[in-house]
């Protein structure tokens, strides 16, 4: 466990919890996902979700470890998570280039994904995913892998529905007896992405509002989508990763993030919070910014995804239910060995996940860097606690 120095800036940067906490209640009415969110965010790692009590086996200090929520929306538990996702994807891999391309749409649509997200996110993957598919197909011949991801934020938390695409230069050929590459610099044309994937969400929008599946009236929809049909749909392609190993920093910089992580946090004081951001028309430079604390909360909370929605899809190659055989195909004509098998010992614990994720040893004590941390006592849940003193109190 971290230990951060009396006075150290790291010490000092304010809680996204503690926002929560306090600025929450001002803005009214929350969706009850957003409402288990802010509780799941202020409860995590305090003594509400109960914990252990260790003591140093070396100098008898004794410490909380208190548990963590696990939400995905918190910046306090997406590490491990990430890393072990990301390690998973590892074995997926193809000794190929990729290219990272970026899905966006006009804000005349954030209507319909604000009233509606769960559809609307799901045709925005669709849409997303099949423009990819269809263009490379057209111009290789060939079905590319693609790791989809759905962001819903700007640098500043504004309401900004895209898609990241993680997409292998190049796929199996239509009869699936060839890999066909893409140029090493250059995957696919931007203008016809762009033309494509606008013709392609539009017209499921338009479908959806057909049949009854979207909670827009049909007449109000069907203005958004003119107004969206005006505008040039803006698809950003990157340059290509070189090597796995900067794939997998991509993959982990993108899955597993949220609106924003607590090392952007300068301060919160006197009902405004400070964080910094990256100015894009300033060559990406970090500054910072400056909201009411309602208002900070308001856009936070906008980003919060419906429960159990999926915001990391596959597709073409690596499709649910085709990508066993399409990997071992691509890889064989590729010339790769096959991956390692799993171990078939028993489940690895945390600790020893950590150590080998993180390299460092989780139960070095903080304090004399010599002794390890032993569980001495364990410390309920608050619901717990007061269920079994009520019940104590009972005749």
């Amino acid at each position: 466990m971290a230990h951060c120095e009396e006075g150290s800036p790291r010490a000092q940067r304010p809680e996204l919890a503690q926002i929560l906490h306090e600025h929450a209640p001002e803005i009214g009415h929350l969706s009850h996902q957003q409402a288990r969110v802010v509780s799941a965010l202020i409860a995590c790692r305090t003594a509400a979700l109960g914990g252990h009590l260790q003591r140093c086996d070396h100098c008898g200090r004794e410490s909380h470890l208190y548990n963590s929520c696990r939400n995905r929306h918190c910046p306090k538990c997406q590490s491990l998570e990430q890393a072990l996702w990301v390690e998973a994807q590892a074995q997926d891999l193809l000794s190929v280039p990729y290219f990272h391309d970026v899905f966006t749409l006009p804000h005349c649509l954030n209507p319909l994904f604000l009233r509606d997200p769960s559809t609307a996110f799901r045709l925005l993957f669709q849409a997303a995913a099949q423009t990819v598919i269809e263009v490379c197909r057209y111009n290789l011949g060939a079905t590319p892998g693609l790791i989809s991801v759905l962001h819903t934020w700007t640098q500043t938390l504004e309401y900004h529905p895209h898609i990241h695409a993680i997409v292998t230069g190049g796929g199996l050929s239509l009869d699936g007896e060839r890999w066909i590459s893409s140029r090493p610099n250059f995957f696919l044309p931007i203008r016809k992405l762009s033309q494509v994937f606008r013709g392609k969400l539009l017209e499921a929008f338009e479908l959806a509002l057909v049949e009854e599946r979207l909670r827009t009236p049909e007449a109000a929809g069907r203005l958004l989508l003119r107004r969206a049909a005006a505008q040039d749909f803006v698809v950003y392609s990157k340059p290509p990763l070189a090597g796995p190993e900067q794939v997998l920093r991509y993959l982990g910089r993108y899955t597993h993030r949220i609106a924003i992580g607590g090392e952007r946090l300068i301060a919160h004081r006197e009902g405004q919070v400070t964080f910094t951001y990256k100015d894009r028309k300033h060559g990406g430079r970090r500054k910072p910014l400056t909201l009411p604390g309602a208002e900070f909360t308001r856009r936070f909370l906008l980003h919060v995804v419906p429960r159990r929605f999926v915001r990391v899809r596959h597709f073409g190659l690596l499709a649910n239910g085709v990508k066993i055989h399409r990997l071992a195909k691509a890889r064989s004509l590729l010339g790769m060995p096959a991956p390692q098998e799993p171990s078939q010992a028993g489940p690895e614990s945390w600790q020893d996940t950590y150590r080998r994720l993180v390299g460092r040893e989780p139960l070095l004590c903080p304090a004399c860097q010599v002794g390890r941390l032993v569980v001495v006592a364990e410390i309920l849940p608050a619901w717990l606690r007061l269920g079994s003193a009520s019940g104590s109190r009972s005749p």
